[in-house]
């Protein structure tokens, strides 16, 4: 059954000149005021959420998108931030692109956000799919074979920091520590200080594609499905269930997996975004079907407050995605009623 609620940020700013004959997205670029307005977009979003008592809200990692998608750079500083304007609400990192981070320093990074929030930072990785971001930052992307031996060893390491009190690896793209001589003895090994509180740590992935199933069950991660369609879906949680079992891990059906589907349909007034009308439900148990449900059966509101039944609708401020959208900045006293508006839209977890 649905126990959670979730809703997706992905940092966009509020576009203009959208549609078909709108703006080409390579033409679009924004000031830095402009760009820098997704700040205060997402604590507004995250404060009516947490009042709403939703479970998390997610963001994505990017950089140097100066056309307006996707702004947020550092979704560990984003989280620390957010969990100082709210109360309870989570704040999940979907996703931070391994190949672009050394894993130690992604590591102690949410371990310092773990402790100081009390575990309100979820950890999320993937791979990436800009090149302009991750060849960037010197991580393989156009190699695709590079990209992903370079996650899956990044991946390893970073259990290794949260999990052993003291380790050593050495791979093809790390070695750590290195053969040194530290303080009059030859350095062999390393404690990441500090380790988080929460143990072990909660790891959710995208499921892209079938072949990244097996290495998220191998590792321990949960998944994140963003794949359309009811037989997709079906056949994904089937997977990634029997993939589990191979590697002795006795889920449920649907268990550690959350469904992201993107609502393409538009309005009578306006056609809705993926990014702005993203729903995500988490399904503990049951079948995949439970997972497709679009309204709450029982009485309870988001969170498991008492309160009238809800329809959870999709966001009103939409666009072509291929010009993207945005929920508009409020500066007005308007701004709480307008976020409600928006969050009702997300269903999630």
């Amino acid at each position: 059954m649905i126990k959670r609620f979730h809703a997706l940020y992905v940092g966009q700013i509020e576009l203009d000149n959208i549609g078909l004959d709108g703006t080409p997205a390579n033409d679009r670029r924004y000031s830095n005021a402009r760009l820098s307005e997704v700040f205060e977009t997402s604590r507004q979003v995250a404060q009516v959420m947490d009042e709403l008592g939703y479970y998390c809200l997610w963001a994505a990692e990017h950089h140097f998108q100066r056309e307006g998608y996707e702004c947020i750079p550092n979704l560990i500083q984003w989280g620390l931030w957010l969990a100082t304007q709210t109360r309870r609400l989570k704040i999940g990192s979907a996703f931070n692109v391994l190949p672009m981070w050394h894993p130690i320093r992604l590591a102690e990074d949410y371990a310092m956000a773990d402790l100081v929030t009390d575990g309100r930072v979820i950890l999320g990785v993937g791979r990436g799919y800009h090149t302009r971001e991750v060849e960037t930052f010197g991580g393989p992307l156009l190699d695709t074979a590079a990209n992903r031996e370079i996650f899956e060893e990044g991946l390893q390491l970073l259990l290794k920091c949260f999990n052993e009190e003291a380790f050593h690896h050495k791979g093809k793209y790390f070695e750590c520590p290195p053969a040194v001589p530290y303080r009059g003895y030859d350095l062999k090994e390393i404690t990441m200080v500090p380790r988080p509180k929460h143990l072990p740590v909660e790891i959710w992935m995208p499921i892209a594609s079938g072949r990244t199933i097996d290495m998220m069950a191998q590792y321990g991660l949960k998944a994140m499905v963003t794949l359309n369609g009811e037989k997709i879906l079906d056949d994904v949680v089937r997977a990634f269930h029997d993939a589990c079992h191979r590697h002795n891990r006795p889920v449920q059906l649907g268990q550690d997996m959350i469904w992201a589907p993107a609502s393409t349909s538009p309005t009578p007034r306006r056609r809705r975004s993926a990014a702005s009308s993203l729903r995500m439900t988490n399904a503990s148990s049951g079948s995949p079907r439970s997972a497709l449900s679009a309204t709450p059966t029982n009485k309870a509101g988001p969170g498991g407050r008492p309160g009238r039944r809800r329809r959870f609708r999709p966001c009103a401020r939409a666009s072509n995605r291929r010009h993207g959208s945005a929920a508009r900045p409020v500066r007005s006293s308007t701004a709480s009623r307008r976020s409600r508006r928006a969050i009702r839209g997300s269903k999630t977890s």
